[in-house]
C-alpha cells in the first residue's frame, strides 16, 4: 500500500533512541524528510546517518522544556524546508514514586513541563504553518491516564490527551489530524534500564498483564504512527488509541 508520505517533512522528538528512532525510521523508509530532535546529538548523528539520503535529515539537538526552544525548532524547520507536514510528538517520560509516597513539588512541576507543556508549545508553533498548507498530521505518544500507581506523568498524559481532543476540533476543516498513542510496556531504553531491567521482570509482566503475551517492541506502535501520519487516515482524529498487547483494563 502507498500511503502517500514520499516528500512530506516529518519533525520527530525524542528521536535518539527507542520508540522515537524507530519511528524516525520508518516514516524515512516511505520516503519522508525527517528532522531529527532530542538532547543527545550524538545518538541523531549515528541515525542520520542509518537514513537513506533522500531524508536529507535536520538535526536539531534542543531541551524541549526550554520555553523558547519551539520558536527555534519551527524556523530551523521551516527554514530548511519551508514546511512541516508532520509532528511526532514523542519525548516525555515516567516519574514514578517510590510506594507511600508523593514526591516532590520539582517533580510534578518537571513531569508536566516534560509531558505536557513541551509538546503543546512546539504544536503551537507549527499550527500555523500546517494551517497555510491545508495539512498536518499530529501525532502524540503519551501514557497511560489509568494510574497503576502514583506516577506525576499520569495527570500530564490525561492533559495531553483533553488538549489534542480539542485542538483536533479546531483544526480539522484545515486538513489537520490530531492523535494521541499511549503505549503499554514496549522495549525502549527507559523501560529496558529503569522500569523492567531483567528478561525475568519482562516476562513476568507480559505474563501476568499483558493478553497479547509478551512486550511490545518499538515497531508494534510505530507501525501505527506512520499510518496516522499519512493522508490516508484523514479521517482519523481526536483519537486516544492504545497500543499495549490488550494490558489496559477499561474499556474507554
Amino acid at each position: 500500500m502507498d500511503l502517500q508520505l514520499a516528500g512530506k517533512v516529518a519533525l520527530v522528538t525524542g528521536a535518539s533512541a527507542g520508540i522515537g528512532r524507530t519511528i524516525a525510521r520508518m516514516l524515512a523508509a516511505e520516503g519522508c524528510r525527517l528532522v531529527l530532535l532530542a538532547r543527545r546529538r550524538p545518538l541523531l548523528e549515528t541515525l542520520a546517518a542509518e537514513l537513506p539520503a533522500e531524508s536529507e535529515p535536520l538535526i536539531l539537538a534542543e531541551d524541549l522544556t526550554d520555553p523558547a526552544a519551539a520558536a527555534r525548532i519551527r524556523d530551523a524547520v521551516l527554514g530548511r524546508f519551508g514546511r512541516c507536514d508532520i509532528l511526532v510528538n514523542n519525548a516525555g517520560g515516567s516519574r514514578g514514586q517510590p510506594p507511600g509516597e508523593l514526591g516532590p513539588e520539582a517533580v510534578w512541576q518537571e513531569a508536566m513541563e516534560l509531558n505536557f507543556h513541551a509538546a503543546r508549545r512546539l504544536t503551537h508553533a507549527l499550527v500555523p504553518a500546517m494551517q497555510t498548507q491545508g495539512f498536518g498530521r499530529i501525532v502524540n505518544v503519551t501514557g497511560p491516564d489509568e494510574p497503576l500507581g502514583m506516577d506525576p506523568a499520569n495527570a500530564p498524559n490525561g492533559a495531553t490527551h483533553i488538549w489534542a481532543k480539542a485542538l483536533s476540533r479546531e483544526l480539522g476543516r484545515a486538513g489537520i489530524t490530531v492523535n494521541s498513542i499511549p503505549p503499554g510496556r514496549i522495549r525502549s531504553e527507559q523501560i529496558d534500564t529503569r522500569v523492567m531491567p531483567t528478561e525475568a521482570s519482562r516476562r513476568a509482566w507480559a505474563e501476568k498483564e499483558v493478553p497479547a503475551g509478551y512486550i511490545g517492541q518499538p515497531e508494534d506502535l510505530a507501525v501505527l504512527v506512520v499510518w496516522l501520519a499519512s493522508p490516508l487516515a484523514r479521517y482519523i482524529t481526536g483519537q486516544v488509541i492504545h497500543v499495549d498487547g490488550g494490558a489496559r483494563r477499561s474499556s474507554s
